[in-house]
């Protein structure tokens, strides 16, 4: 019985973890490779185009998952988690570097430059090289702040309501801490170029960066409130499959203790 509890909490964990590095791997290399119109709107007699950046799609999956994590396994499980996503940031960048770096077959002119075609391009792995060094170098930084705000805030509303109110733990965690990534992300890929493609340099910058964060956060905020009745569906059965006792209090629930322990 102990063994398999054992081999379903570990099992489950890299599922968790799986799904939660994949997403993020996903994430950074679409990143802002393109920006999907969600409409327009006109406001004080400014029209203002909606849009989010293909990447934020998986996103939200991510805060889901450390939730999971953190509810079954423990805050040191889910920031162990956020460490290694963030080891795979630099990992990532480190082969699209490598990538480009390394000799290989492209057009080049006699000062060594990429030779552009006709529409002003260059080769598909170095356009989406500069995308992604875009999408990669702002998620870095947003991305670990974002996820260890995520971790602090779902243990700090779950000591505040003594283990009780899953929905606002979950919701709670994932509202504050996807607004600092939103955030952090607009601003950081606008500094390194990241948002030409959407960004009119004949009108306001401040008005644009803000529909921005304001389109990108309501989708994610979408996207949280959503997950509200997952988390709670997947928390009450996991709790069971993985034979724990019901959510409480404690800082460190059972299963991490036990898997710390190897005991099951």
């Amino acid at each position: 019985m102990v063994a398999v509890a054992h081999r379903r909490r570990e099992g489950l964990f890299l599922v968790f973890a799986g799904l939660f590095l994949g997403s993020l791997t996903m994430l950074n290399i679409l990143g802002v490779t393109r920006f999907i119109r969600l409409g327009e709107a006109e406001l004080f007699g400014r029209e203002l185009v909606f849009a989010i950046a293909v990447g934020v799609l998986p996103y939200p999956i991510t805060f889901l998952c450390t939730d999971f994590i953190s509810e079954l396994y423990g805050r040191g499980r889910a920031n162990l988690v956020v460490v290694v996503g963030f080891g795979l940031n630099l990992w990532v960048m480190l082969i699209l570097w490598l990538g480009g770096a390394l000799p290989g077959f492209e057009a080049r002119d006699d000062a060594g430059a990429l030779v552009l075609d006709a529409a002003g391009r260059a080769p598909i792995f170095f356009e989406v090289r500069t995308f992604a060094f875009a999408a990669v170098g702002a998620s870095m930084v947003a991305y670990l702040v974002a996820q260890l705000v995520d971790v602090q805030m779902f243990h700090l509303w779950k000591r505040v309501t003594k283990g009780k109110h899953l929905w606002l733990r979950n919701n709670g965690s994932t509202v504050v801490s996807q607004l600092v990534d939103t955030v952090l992300v607009i601003f950081i890929t606008y500094r390194v170029g990241g948002l030409t493609g959407v960004i009119d340099e004949d009108a306001a910058l401040a008005g644009q960066l803000f529909v921005l964060i304001l389109t990108g956060y309501a989708f994610k905020l979408l996207c949280a409130l959503l997950d509200t009745g997952p988390f709670y569906v997947g928390a009450h059965y996991l709790t069971r499959y993985l034979r724990l006792p019901p959510p409480t209090h404690d800082p460190h629930p059972p299963a991490a203790a036990a898997v710390e322990a190897g005991v099951g």
